[in-house]
């Protein structure tokens, strides 16, 4: 008998040794649970950085490509009249009327020069017919295949700019910067102002080969 109690204290003993408790495992359910919360948030945190950081990286692009655009056409702008659906030609070499081009805000049309056509191989000139406007809170650049618009010819649209909250104009005379033309002349330089929803007011000046004659100074 005292054998038999020997060996069955000696089963009870390892049965126990080589169990957990309750709490011990409420314990390391928490632990885990803490590490797995941990990782989750830090992975997340570093999922939403890397998406932040893609979308400034596509709203960088964005800019520069329509400053570029802009900055090519503004180069190239021809002292040559602008004429609309099909009327008479315009007196002014830029427009700038609000409402040509079905915008609210204001709107900057002209022809530009270079528009390439090797050869003329292309039934049309090397000349482009370009406006610029705010639509829907967008920035676009448009464009007909023939430097003169005819009746009913709808232009051709590029989104440049998205997420544009107000779209504005200034040309420089040679002395200070102005928000009309001088003598309908084509002026020195043109600044382009965007009120961006992320980025706030933005303003690019772009050279032009103007007519406008700068003040002498003399000696």
């Amino acid at each position: 008998m005292k054998m038999t109690y020997s060996v069955t204290s000696n089963i009870s003993s390892k049965v126990k040794s080589n169990g957990f408790t309750l709490l011990e495992v409420l314990l390391a359910i928490a632990i885990f649970s803490m590490i797995s919360l941990s990782s989750f948030t830090l992975f997340d945190t570093i999922l939403k950085a890397d998406e932040q950081s893609q979308k400034g990286s596509a709203r960088q692009n964005e800019l520069q490509r329509a400053f570029i655009l802009i900055e090519r056409d503004f180069l190239q702008i021809a002292r040559r009249s602008i004429r609309l659906n099909g009327e008479a030609p315009l007196k002014q070499f830029i427009y700038t009327e609000n409402d040509s081009f079905s915008s609210d805000n204001q709107t900057l049309g002209f022809v530009r020069a270079g528009w390439t056509n090797p050869g003329l191989l292309l039934p049309r000139s090397n000349m482009q017919s370009v406006a610029y406007q705010l639509n829907e809170r967008t920035l676009e650049r448009l464009h007909f295949n023939f430097v003169d618009a005819v009746v009913g010819q709808e232009p051709k649209v590029r989104p440049l700019i998205t997420g544009v909250e107000q779209l504005k104009f200034e040309f420089y005379d040679g002395t200070e910067w102005k928000k009309e033309l001088v003598d309908k002349k084509i002026p020195l330089a043109i600044a382009i102002e965007l009120e961006l929803e992320d980025y706030g007011l933005i303003r690019r000046q772009f050279l032009v080969a103007g007519d406008v004659e700068l003040p002498r100074v003399t000696p």
